[in-house]
């Protein structure tokens, strides 16, 4: 390694306001170049024995190119990235050139830092105050981010997102999907909300599937949503399809995907039920209400579930029928491994995903079209896919796929053993 970029290093740094900070860019500063370092050393091993007409080595090192800033989450880090020359290059069509990986040509932000100003702008700073947030994280040299660069950066949002609603689906297969219609309070020019579908692949990664703008109770803007999928390739009906029994969704589903199991989400029962209740007696209502999920089979959810109808429906009949109305379809989980159950409960991982879109309120001072919103979402949702958990019990889904039984999330299988 290079003794000069030693020299080079302590000659770049500069007084910070945080001294752990300054340790922590410094500290990055050098495995950036220590890095890039290797990178040309080995990009040079694979020309070695090229040689030019005089019988000299053809590919040689060149110094370096000039200082670039490279905006950081921790602040700009100043590198020079080292450069070679190809001995040939006048005779030859194309030359032999170095270019980093690391640091391609035109880079001047970390991507780290491209996550974080969408992030910010979406958690409800705006446009215009976006130089000044950016600056209380990573100092003064932050000022040169300014509304365009957002406006830039929607840009961008905009172009990945109608690249990816296209996408093909024919190698795809999903066994469970989430869907969900998710209101913000945003001011969308037609009132329309976010209508998601996630799903399970047959190793157990959870994926996006769908985000588009519609009506929740609308039955024809889940079916166009549908359709679009399997016209993109998405043959194999999901196994199960876990929503809220508000949505318009399931006449949709229904004629799309017949085959498919349906499971009423527990959260958004839960809430529907105890809406028609008073307050001082939500909570005892509430526990009830988990001891139905929560039993070990199908015959004591049953029994539990009558226990709350009765202990209800008389004085409360509108939340006893609440409960009923779904009944059969509350219960579908136990019919799969009990690995999933957890999973397949609820709509969570729709709604775990959306809490931050729905934050993106108080800021907000001009009017957002449904496209706007819906390039927020599909970023947002790129960023947490990132964190998203295979499900438990991966390994069971390819018994779930060939149509093995379960009774009480056991196997058959198990049972008859």
């Amino acid at each position: 390694m290079k003794n000069t970029n030693v020299i080079e290093l302590n000659r770049q740094a500069k007084s910070f306001d945080d001294p752990l900070t300054e340790l922590i860019r410094n500290g990055a500063r050098k495995i950036l170049m220590e890095a890039l370092e290797t990178e040309i050393e080995l990009f040079l091993e694979q020309f070695k024995e090229l040689k030019t007409d005089a019988g000299k080595q053809r590919v040689i090192r060149n110094g370096y190119l000039p200082e670039r800033k490279i905006m950081t989450g921790i602040g700009e880090v100043e590198v020079k990235v080292p450069r070679s020359r190809d001995q040939m290059r006048q005779s030859v069509a194309e030359p032999i050139q170095f270019s980093s990986s690391i640091l391609p040509p035109y880079l001047r932000k970390t991507k780290s830092l491209e996550e974080l100003i969408p992030w910010l702008y979406l958690k409800g700073i705006s446009a215009g105050d976006l130089s000044e947030a950016l600056t209380a994280l990573i100092g003064e040299n932050a000022k040169g981010f300014s509304q365009p660069v957002v406006s830039r950066l929607k840009l961008k949002w905009k172009e990945e997102y109608d690249a990816w609603r296209k996408r093909d689906l024919s190698k795809k297969s999903y066994v469970y999907f989430w869907v969900d219609g998710i209101h913000c309070n945003v001011r969308m020019d037609d009132k329309q909300c976010i209508l998601v579908v996630m799903g399970a692949t047959s190793t157990g990664k959870k994926e996006l599937i769908a985000v588009e703008g519609g009506f929740r109770e609308s039955a024809l803007s889940w079916k166009e949503i549908l359709l679009n999928l399997k016209y993109r390739g998405l043959s194999n009906e999901p196994e199960l399809v876990i929503g809220d029994g508000a949505l318009g969704f399931w006449k949709a589903v229904g004629e799309v995907f017949p085959r498919s199991k349906w499971q009423r989400c527990w959260v958004h029962k839960t809430a529907n039920v105890l809406n028609y209740l008073p307050k001082k007696i939500q909570a005892k209502a509430k526990e009830k209400i988990h001891e139905i999920w929560r039993s070990e089979t199908k015959q004591d959810a049953e029994t539990a579930f009558e226990l709350f109808i009765k202990t209800y429906e008389a004085k409360y009949p509108k939340a006893a029928d609440c409960l009923i109305k779904d009944r059969s379809h509350l219960l579908t989980f136990y019919d799969f491994p009990a690995e999933h159950w957890k999973h397949i409960r609820t709509t969570n991982p729709i709604e775990s995903t959306f809490a931050t879109v729905r934050l993106r309120t108080a800021k907000v001072r001009n009017c957002f079209s449904s496209a706007t919103v819906l390039n927020m979402a599909f970023k947002l949702c790129q960023s947490a896919a990132k964190k998203w958990r295979i499900l438990s019990g991966s390994q069971r889904l390819a018994e779930v796929i060939e149509g093995v039984r379960f009774i009480d999330g056991i196997s058959e299988k198990e049972i008859a053993a």
